[in-house]
């Protein structure tokens, strides 16, 4: 697997990952818990998009 699908994939597990954090963290009042999982989200989002560019740079 090329390191930009890695990072790719990598990303969208942080994504959702953080997803269930956040929700979790508004399902029994955490804010701790979920501003945790809105960074893991904000991460795996821009992990993901490395791996897009790093893709266009493979060509």
């Amino acid at each position: 697997m090329k390191p930009s699908m890695k990072d790719q994939v990598k990303g969208k597990f942080h994504e959702v990952k953080g997803k269930v954090k956040e929700t979790a963290g508004k399902a029994i009042n955490d804010p701790d818990l979920k501003a945790e999982g809105q960074s893991e989200n904000l991460a795996g989002k821009v992990q993901k998009k490395i791996g897009q560019i790093k893709k266009v740079f493979e060509r």
